[in-house]
């Protein structure tokens, strides 16, 4: 018996020794899957590293040559060899800030309706037309630009706002139809489904005590509209700047309506260029290694200009979220 007891005894440890091996078990797999994911994270980080060292690179004789006068020059010469980034710089903060001033208003209107005010069988069919607007390539947007917003800029909107407003300069000059107004236009329509749709998605993610209470003390409807839209404003902020993420970086519909002139004027009739637009047509034309090191760091601009206004983005964002949340 005493044997029998003392192997018993014995064979007791086994039961912890087993679960400490398939706790170890779990713990390489929990390892590796750790590890494995932050490898795919770093690998994306590098990516972006990678990019912005390359286009450094590229740009290096440019850089040499120009030095930070490459950003306040306002020449444009490949025969002379002769680069400065300015005007392009212009061209796309001018254009993405009239898009920006045009969609705003516009897209705010119609999330507050679609997620405050529009009746179900409504809501669904609207917000599917308005997310279905992102779909659309921006090729087909400047061809719709070219062919029906032009002729209608050119031969209505610009004659009347150069007879009314003509004493500002910003509408003063001939009536060109291509221009920045036309590439503001073009922005405004291509970011304002993101701008809407984002925005819907935060105001109806803001409970609905939120609005029962508003109503409950006798708040109006557009009072109580008001009190979600304070809470709501740090999403619509990071909405508001995402758009103007895209309209920075837009290319093709840009290029196609906003006269890829590189000059530098007052008047929203006179054509421009873009950091995106000079890239889309020069960039397949440049013969010359110091005029492709020009297109290189204008490149490298417009990739700082997008990581700074992200990172931008996010910092605004999150220091709102931190505000509210206390």
């Amino acid at each position: 018996m005493a044997g029998g007891e003392g192997s018993a005894v014995a064979s007791v440890p086994s039961a912890p020794l087993r679960t400490r091996v398939a706790a170890k078990r779990r713990n390489v797999g929990d390892f590796v899957f750790k590890n494995l994911t932050l490898l795919f994270a770093v690998l994306v980080l590098s990516l972006v590293f990678l990019m912005a060292y390359e286009m450094y690179l590229g740009s290096r004789p440019s850089i040499e040559k120009f030095g930070w006068s490459f950003l306040t020059r306002t020449i444009w010469d490949p025969v002379a060899e002769e680069y400065g980034a300015l005007p392009f710089m212009f061209g796309t903060v001018v254009s993405s800030l009239i898009g920006l001033l045009i969609a705003l208003p516009l897209s705010l209107g119609i999330a507050i309706f679609l997620s405050e005010l529009a009746p179900r069988w409504l809501e669904r069919p609207l917000s599917f037309l308005i997310e279905l607007l992102a779909a659309i390539p921006s090729i087909v947007y400047g061809l719709w630009g070219i062919f029906v917003m032009v002729p209608w800029l050119r031969t209505a909107v610009q004659p009347f706002l150069g007879k009314t407003l003509g004493f500002l300069p910003l509408f003063k000059g001939p009536s060109y139809g291509f221009g920045m107004l036309a590439a503001g236009l073009i922005l405004a329509i291509m970011i304002l489904p993101i701008i809407t749709s984002i925005s819907r998605d935060v105001l109806k993610s803001i409970p609905d005590i939120y609005r029962e209470a508003a109503l409950g003390i006798g708040a109006t409807r557009w009072e109580t509209t008001r009190i979600i839209l304070k809470n709501a404003r740090s999403g619509i902020l990071g909405a508001t700047l995402l758009g103007l993420g895209r309209a920075v970086g837009e290319t093709m519909a840009v290029t196609m309506v906003i006269g890829n002139r590189p000059e530098i004027a007052a008047s929203l009739f006179s054509p421009g260029y873009s950091m995106a637009s000079v890239l889309a047509n020069e960039f397949a034309e440049a013969t010359t290694a110091m005029y492709t090191s020009a297109l290189v760091e204008i490149a490298f601009v417009l990739f700082i200009v997008t990581v700074l206004l992200n990172a931008a983005a996010r910092l605004i964002v999150w220091s709102f979220t931190k505000r509210f949340s206390k």
